[in-house]
């Protein structure tokens, strides 16, 4: 049987699939996210004529899918926020970031090196790729589409969060680069990852993002209604302006994630009630959801093929202690002063959800440097986010539903 064909043919299935199956399952507070990584297992289980997507043997396939799929529901959900940026409104993501994310790196790490027997990098870099909360797999605790209204204090903090931890995460993953490096030609590695990786690298992708986001806003927004500039209103201009920050940001040396979501944040921010957004984000939402559940048909088929056969009992461990102690606690931690009522503090510190981000650190490290015990890295890795694939995706709904009516 032809693999290239069949694997169409799933494409397009998946494709049709995720249309109707996000509608079909709300009334069950079920996320679509369960039942394409439960099909990708059974498909994978039942026949061997599908590709086996081996993230180890494919790296920079890993690498590149991944990237893309982040790049882009970063691009969504900035633009769906309908809270205009100011450090008083974000104040509460602006704390899951530098306390809540930072407190969960030095806890995993920590937990990896001393419990699990990982070396220090290894260590770092499982912790950089489990700490930030993905802005792909989360759309059931995320706001709504723009200017729908219900923007309710979980939802904005959650969106939020996982726009800006999503590249906040990355000078960490470049020092577990730098240590894995370092052990290996005997170097100092601290000084360049300070200034190098740590506070260059994200000045530019600040930098570059919130100029880039105000030059495309200006040309969508500004241009057509006080010139005679053509006045374009496609959707796939979403995906264009997203491509464009993003490789200039890396051309640069700088984070392209986060130069993607300060840029949407702003082109969102320039005309905060304009309707043009609602197409922005449609478009950019329908393949984003397109190509997360072909990532979660390849996730559920690694599954099946056998990426948690490295996982040991002390790795399991920290996954599960990691989602249900660590996240949480460093959440509470995080948000100690806030204004929030203990109700939404609980579901904001629970709702760290893992995914597609994770892989795309994960992958980006081991392409950076040799570490040993890659297969227990992808095993724990994998077996978090399956965890909370599930874990999330059958409460987030009930769990959200409730608490948004909280003041």
């Amino acid at each position: 049987m032809d693999e290239y064909i069949l694997s169409l043919a799933l494409m397009g299935a998946v494709g049709l699939l995720v249309a109707w199956l996000p509608t079909l399952l709300k009334p069950y507070g079920v996320s679509y996210a369960i039942v394409f990584l439960a099909l990708g297992f059974v498909l994978y289980s039942l026949t061997d004529a599908l590709p086996v997507p081996s993230p180890l043997r494919e790296g920079t396939i890993a690498v590149r899918l991944s990237e893309l799929v982040v790049i882009i529901a970063l691009m969504g959900t900035g633009l769906k926020i309908d809270s205009a940026f100011g450090l008083r409104r974000w104040a509460v993501p602006v704390r899951l970031i530098f306390i809540t994310m930072i407190l969960s790196i030095a806890s995993l790490a920590f937990l990896g090196h001393w419990w699990a027997g990982l070396p220090w990098a290894g260590a770092v870099l499982l912790a950089a790729a489990l700490a930030p909360t993905d802005p792909v797999l989360a759309a059931d605790v995320q706001v709504d589409a723009p200017n729908k209204g219900r923007e309710d204090p979980t939802r904005f903090s959650l969106t939020a969060e996982a726009g800006l931890n999503d590249g906040m995460a990355f000078p960490f993953v470049w020092m577990a680069v730098a240590i894995a490096l370092a052990s290996q030609n005997d170097t100092s590695w601290l000084g360049e990852w300070a200034w190098y990786d740590l506070a260059y690298r994200t000045a530019a992708g600040l930098g570059i993002g919130y100029v880039l986001g105000r030059a495309i806003a200006y040309l969508f927004f500004y241009l057509p209604e006080h010139s005679k500039w053509q006045d374009v209103r496609e959707g796939l201009v979403a995906i264009a302006a997203t491509l464009l920050v993003y490789g200039v940001t890396e051309l640069a040396h700088g984070y392209g994630f986060i130069a993607v979501f300060v840029a949407a944040v702003t082109i969102r921010n320039y005309e905060l009630t304009h309707r043009y957004h609602t197409t922005l984000h449609s478009f950019s939402d329908q393949v984003e959801r397109v190509l997360l559940s072909i990532v979660l048909v390849l996730f559920g088929g690694a599954l099946a093929t056998g990426i948690l056969d490295a996982l040991t009992m002390e790795l399991a461990l920290i996954g599960l202690v990691f989602l249900f102690v660590i996240r949480p606690l460093a959440g509470i931690v995080g948000l100690i002063g806030t204004r929030l009522n203990w109700q939404h503090k609980l579901a904001i510190s629970f709702f760290g959800i893992r995914g597609v981000g994770s892989f795309f650190y994960l992958s980006f490290g081991l392409s950076q440097a040799m570490f040993s015990q890659a297969d227990d890295l992808w095993a724990a890795v994998s077996f978090v986010v399956m965890v909370s694939v599930v874990l999330h995706g059958l409460s987030a709904s009930r769990v959200i539903r409730k608490v948004r009516m909280k003041k």
